[in-house]
């Protein structure tokens, strides 16, 4: 769970990465660095994150069997909803 800043969305084939700046992380169950993307399983725009806005989201990590590919992923139906002050306390 972390709180983000959408700067970028990209269609690579079948799935939406988006760039992401980590404002906060909230719980590390895996190290996030300042700038991370953000993979999302659909090119429909589900869940709708705009470029410029501030999201609290809750992704997991995705590691393949061949430890080929490692990437944070939010997966269709996650967690995904603005970001407000009331989530910093």
């Amino acid at each position: 769970v972390f709180h983000g800043r959408i700067l970028a969305q990209r269609l690579v084939g079948q799935e939406t990465r988006y760039e992401v700046e980590v404002k906060e992380p909230y719980r590390r169950r895996f190290p996030l660095v300042s700038r991370e993307y953000l993979w999302v399983p659909n090119t429909c725009g589900c869940p709708p994150l705009l470029e410029g806005g501030e999201y609290l989201l809750m992704a997991r990590r995705h590691v393949n069997h061949e430890h080929t590919l490692n990437r944070i992923l939010l997966q269709d139906g996650g967690y995904a909803r603005p970001w407000t002050p009331r989530e910093a306390r």
